[in-house]
């Protein structure tokens, strides 16, 4: 039952004209190691902070105790992933990508700006423990420690065989795609951006020799037309590309029509197969745009908000694994999610009742762009289509 009512549901499946399966990609929102969480880990960084209310680390440490009960410190790297190390497993994605928004530096270079998080950079095997093949940086943390902490975040994850996308020394690396050839029938391009609706400042932008992130300060169809040109100038045939925007509030599942705009914009332009949305830091609405897949805000995997009261109602505890598989013309041809919940700064496997409960409430905002969620007997959801008559 959705909204009262029952409704048929059809798989989500790219056009007839689709052959075959290209890839499976495993994509998922903001993975932030910092801070709390920085805490836990083997070499954790001075946990002084600057926050108003909040002057150490520790202290997200023991409200997640509080919660929950005892947390190991000095954890081995893979503590963190829990789970999610199985379900990775069992899914073997070609190319796994995240949005890592915090500094890995031990720089004391920080930014006056209310929230600041940075991991050490001998912390930086919880990162390969996942087996990620992309760092997507184009977001409101990871300049906390100024241009000396991103330079050398760049140059940690660079040397631990990591692509990033979406910040760099410069303009032109900040705005060049992270290449991934995980496949033998196509490369992935994954394009980093960050708005300014998502808190990102306007002075991070990089310039012709100054380090940053690729910004945008609106979403309109010039930014658009003008980013499409960077990516036809990098795109080969057969390419797959994603674009991975950080955009929007923290809180809350509206998507605003110039993000609609926008992502519909990159489709038309021939400039993305996946819109990879984030900031929220809970799962938002997903569409599917001329078969292409466009993610509204993917939420956080990984945080240290656990025990942190104030926006329950948004059970921002659980988190969603996305495998997104595309056809070899570039199209969808399937979503599949698996829920998670933090706790003990670890992902565990959502339990059944929480897991049906994000089902639903993402149904309900997905309804307004024409798909929908069905759960499985093996507890993924999937993303569907209301059934028509031609499906008939």
């Amino acid at each position: 039952m959705l909204g009262g009512r029952a409704r048929r549901t059809v798989p989500w499946s790219g056009s007839e004209q689709a052959v075959g399966c290209a890839m499976k990609l495993f994509l998922c929102g903001d993975v932030m190691t910092g801070r709390g969480i920085d805490q836990i880990l083997p070499c954790p960084v001075n946990a002084e902070l600057h926050e108003p209310y909040v002057r150490s680390a520790l202290d997200y440490v023991r409200i997640a105790e509080a919660r929950n009960g005892p947390i190991p410190r000095a954890v081995p790297p893979a503590y963190i992933w829990g789970d999610a190390l199985d379900v990775l497993q069992a899914m073997q994605p070609d190319a796994r990508i995240v949005n890592l928004e915090t500094a890995v530096t031990t720089s004391d270079a920080w930014i006056p700006k209310g929230i600041n998080y940075r991991m050490h950079p001998a912390n930086v095997a919880c990162l390969t423990a996942a087996q990620l093949d992309c760092c997507v940086l184009a977001n409101s943390h990871v300049l906390d420690w100024g241009e000396e902490g991103l330079l050398e975040t760049l140059a940690t994850l660079h040397a631990a065989g990591f692509r990033t996308a979406g910040a760099g020394i410069d303009a032109e690396s900040a705005y060049a795609p992270a290449v991934l050839e995980r496949c033998a029938a196509a490369r992935v391009l994954v394009f980093g951006l960050g708005v300014a609706t998502s808190g990102i400042p306007s002075d991070w932008a990089a310039g012709e020799s100054k380090p940053g992130v690729a910004f945008l300060p609106r979403v309109d169809l010039r930014s658009a037309e003008q980013f499409a040109a960077r990516v036809h100038k990098a795109k080969r045939r057969n390419d797959i590309v994603i674009v991975s925007i950080h955009w929007g509030g923290n809180w809350g599942y509206g998507v605003s029509a110039q993000e609609i705009d926008f992502a519909h914009a990159l489709i038309d332009l021939q400039a993305a197969d996946i819109v990879h949305g984030h900031s929220s830091h809970h799962p938002k609405a997903m569409a599917v745009y001329r078969n292409r897949l466009i993610l509204w805000g993917c939420g956080d995997l990984i945080n240290d908000y656990e025990g942190i009261s104030g926006h329950e109602a948004f059970r921002p505890d659980l988190g969603l694994m996305y495998f997104v598989t595309l056809d070899d013309s570039g199209e969808l041809a399937e979503v599949e999610m698996v829920a998670t919940q933090m706790k003990n700064f670890r992902l565990t496997l959502a339990p059944a009742a929480d897991s049906q409960w994000l089902c639903r409430v993402l149904s309900r905002e997905c309804d307004r762009f024409g798909t929908t969620l069905t759960m499985g007997l093996d507890a993924r959801m999937r993303l569907c289509r209301p059934d028509r008559p031609e499906d008939a």
